[in-house]
């Protein structure tokens, strides 16, 4: 569950009271584990993997409700807030008014001093704070175009307010979570957005031109979801120079994920296997090469990193037996996609019956159909053999998704997630991304009279059945960070 998706009156959904009560439904299912999408401030086309920063924090998550609480906000403010439908996020309004609105709320805080040592102690977020502040003072053009280079003292102070409000509310959202039963999981994008405070602070990092453009940019080559591959766009690490640092720019940036999380999914974990390399001129992603990552030298330095922190490999896509060998020294569990197990005739990987422990099974991910929707569009023989596999006899594709998600929850897989649009049964139309497609994604909310409507108590038996109670993988987690 995106937290974007949630619930609530305020255009996308927040860290405050239906965050809370979606924890209790997790809880009445006997569910351990909320995994979410990253919580970076997203960029172009609203995507949290083409974000500002690596370690930004998405203000329009900030809970205004918790903000009136605390006195920041007026009453007449929230009502002006409020969203007019709920079922689609209000980008185009958030970025215009929610941001005006915590900068009101930044304006009535007495004691600043927080916010100040808030930013001293995250290094990388103060970094993200002038980095807006000085895109703000150039009129938000990209960061080449700037003129102005020195932030202004009291926008860097509004922009880390928001993120310190955000991690006061996320950190009480984590406990609350805790105290339920309720691990969460963060993701972690392998790449972020050429315009952002990663590239602008640190270019020695990444492959660059002598003139600061970038001489590559990430993508994967041609693959189920798209004929010409997927042009991402965004810059590559220069792995040679991060090895000379130590990795110490990913390490920060593990370090912080595991500060506010139980457990991460690195996202295209086999970049660090070999990465897809596109010459930046191209025109699709078919122009590409791989190209030789930094292997076990990174994964053991993350794995340091965040002792108490249970990682999860992103190792789908193109999966050799390289990605294969670093999986398996790197002792990370990987990821299977039961939608990925019917696409040809025969054994395969994702098929539940092959499921090793050390993995997390998945009936689809955010890239990926609704299992509704994915059902529907399958071809008749294919859909049946599904069926049969998973001991459903019926005709009525709602009712095989129950018998498609026990198949998961009865396999040796040492965790099972699932989209809440599979629990719910909901077609494409709900569908969270839409992979090489620019338009129309990320936007999907729910009603909470739509997550009520989920069966939480049956579910709550076969997780007891299936003696899914919370468990890790590999590393013993505490109850709370």
């Amino acid at each position: 569950m995106p937290i974007f998706s949630l619930p609530g009156p305020y255009g996308c959904g927040t860290l405050g009271e239906e965050a809370r009560a979606f924890v209790d439904r997790l809880s009445e299912g006997g569910f351990g584990w909320w995994q979410t999408l990253p919580l970076c401030l997203p960029g172009a086309g609203n995507s949290p993997y083409m974000s500002y920063a690596a370690s930004s924090l998405n203000y329009a998550f900030v809970d205004p409700d918790t903000l009136y609480e605390e006195g920041l906000l007026r009453r007449e403010e929230l009502i002006g807030a409020r969203q007019s439908q709920p079922y689609l996020c209000e980008y185009a309004r958030l970025g215009e008014e929610r941001y005006a609105l915590l900068c009101r709320a930044a304006s009535r805080v007495h004691d600043r001093n927080p916010v100040y040592e808030f930013l001293h102690r995250h290094p990388s977020v103060a970094e993200f704070c002038r980095f807006m502040a000085l895109r703000e003072q150039n009129r938000n053009l990209p960061f080449r175009a700037w003129q102005e280079t020195l932030p202004e003292e009291e926008r860097v102070y509004r922009w880390g307010f928001t993120q310190y409000e955000f991690l006061r509310q996320w950190d009480a959202l984590h406990a609350y979570a805790a105290t339920h039963g309720v691990h969460i999981m963060g993701d972690m994008p392998i790449y972020v957005s050429y315009e952002s405070a990663d590239v602008r602070e640190h270019p020695h990092l990444f492959l660059l031109r002598k003139d600061g453009t970038p001489a590559a940019v990430a993508g994967v080559p041609p693959d189920c979801f798209s004929e010409d591959g997927q042009l991402w766009g965004n810059p590559l690490y220069d792995w040679a120079a991060m090895a000379e640092e130590g990795y110490a720019w990913w390490t920060d940036r593990m370090a912080f994920a595991g500060r506010m999380f139980d457990g991460v999914r690195i996202d295209h974990f086999r970049a660090f296997s070999s990465y897809y390399r596109i010459p930046a001129h191209a025109k699709t992603a078919r122009e590409g090469e791989w190209v030789p990552g930094p292997g076990l030298a990174l994964t053991d330095r993350l794995a340091k990193a965040v002792p108490h922190c249970q990682i999860v490999a992103e190792d789908l896509g193109g999966n050799t037996e390289e990605v294969r060998r670093l999986l398996q020294e790197s002792g990370f569990p990987g990821m299977r996609v039961l939608q990925f197990a019917f696409e040809e005739d025969g054994d395969n990987p994702h098929l539940p019956h092959n499921y090793a422990y050390n993995c997390v099974a998945y009936t689809g991910t955010h890239d990926n159909n609704t299992l509704l929707g994915y059902l529907t569009e399958m071809a008749p023989d294919r859909r049946t053999r599904l069926f049969q596999y998973c001991g459903y006899t019926g005709e009525d594709l709602r009712a095989g998704i129950r018998f498609v998600i026990r198949a998961l929850l009865s396999s040796h897989a040492g965790l099972c997630i699932f989209p809440v649009q599979d629990l719910l049964g909901y077609g494409a139309d709900t569908r969270i991304n839409r992979p090489g497609t620019a338009e129309g994604n990320w936007q999907v909310r729910l009603t909470a009279e739509q997550l009520s409507s989920v069966d939480w108590k049956g579910y709550a038996r076969e997780n007891a059945l299936y003696f899914r109670t919370p468990r890790v993988l590999r590393q013993t987690l505490p109850v709370n960070l």
